[in-house]
């Protein structure tokens, strides 16, 4: 029985990991690796990454000046932006879309990170805006390529301060623990689309740390079907200038909003890279399924999603092994570098039962 899924923030630690097989095979010989799979529903998909192992940064004290001066920069271009939300009613809607692209790429780069964005969405009409979902840093990046209505937990409404300004944006708020309302969800993006709305989604439900993602869930999809709009897809990617992916921005597993922004404000030469592909005209694919398929970015599917879920399993036993034998805290797999290419990829294949 097909069940409908979304594209809802969830994100899990490790220690929920449960297992199947998958076989790895070095050389010759075979060995067993545990599978991880996380416990998910149609609302509240997770994902496997952890901030204890997926999750790199480098502090130095030396640095704690120029992040205190990052995070001052960023309250300041907030605060501006917040202070001007009452005006911004009466700006024509080209002039006001504008300005917010200019003030969430400003807070982006108030962080210390630069802002690379190649390709271009449509200015107006309805659409669906969907791409993976690795950091906070994610919703005002996406705000500068175009100013949307996005989904949010419906608990955000009853947060002091952050629930009010959620709701003045325009956010679309979702019971992500009734799955009985998900029908009428649908509904309600559909009709903000239809309307003319741009809405945001993060169809894999969870942050990953961005050196592998989750499969896009399909609900969300069903809404741009049903609207008869087109579906804009964006691929996020966080790296350092000239250098290799990092993953300094994630906020995954257990990992706390502040200690993320710290490592983001910490580091060096961190750029955001922001890819705009071809937009998906509405129509063009018969159902959800292949509209989510088409929309997925194609260099890190599912295969190296699971993958990189094994190697966590297998770093976590060995981090465990190392604590027991005295040896925690000596150099472990890069996994930068197997996501690079510069290590060779294991043959992982899914064991059949």
């Amino acid at each position: 029985m097909s069940v409908l899924r979304t594209g809802l923030p969830q994100r899990l630690g490790p220690a929920a990991a449960v297992g199947r097989t998958w076989t790895q095979r070095r050389g010759a010989g075979a060995t067993a690796v545990h599978r991880p799979v996380v416990p998910s529903s149609a609302w509240l998909p997770t994902a496997p990454c952890s901030p204890q192992i997926c999750v790199t940064s480098v502090r130095s004290l030396a640095d704690v000046p120029r992040a205190v001066l990052r995070i001052a920069a960023m309250l300041a271009v907030l605060l501006f932006g917040i202070m001007l939300m009452p005006v911004f009613g009466s700006v024509p809607a080209a002039r006001r879309d504008a300005l917010v692209r200019r003030w969430s790429r400003a807070i982006v780069q108030a962080a210390g990170v630069r802002v690379r964005i190649t390709g271009t969405a449509a200015p107006t009409g309805g659409m669906l805006l969907v791409a993976n979902h690795i950091s906070w840093l994610d919703i005002p990046l996406l705000a500068a390529v175009r100013p949307a209505r996005m989904l949010a937990k419906a608990e955000i409404r009853r947060w002091p301060v952050a629930g009010g300004l959620t709701a003045a944006s325009g956010a679309l708020f979702i019971e992500r623990d009734r799955l009985r309302a998900l029908p009428e969800t649908v509904t309600r993006i559909a009709e903000a689309m239809r309307a003319g709305a741009a809405v945001v989604a993060f169809p894999e439900g969870s942050t990953w740390c961005g050196r592998a993602q989750g499969p896009f869930r399909r609900a969300v999809f069903q809404a741009a079907l049903d609207a008869g709009v087109p579906v804009q897809p964006v691929r996020l990617h966080y790296r350092f200038d000239n250098g290799p992916s990092s993953t300094a921005p994630a906020f995954v597993g257990e990992d706390s909003l502040l200690s993320s922004m710290w490592r983001v404000v910490t580091a060096r030469g961190l750029v955001a890279e922001v890819e705009i592909r071809d937009e998906i005209p509405a129509g063009s694919h018969p159902d959800r399924r292949a509209l989510a398929h088409a929309a997925q970015p194609g260099m890190m599917g599912a295969e190296l999603g699971w993958a990189h879920a094994a190697l966590i399993s297998e770093e976590s036993r060995a981090r465990a092994l190392a604590v027991g034998a005295g040896t925690e805290g000596l150099p472990s797999t890069d996994y930068g570098d197997y996501a690079e290419g510069r290590l060779a990829r294991p043959a992982i294949r899914a064991s059949r039962r």
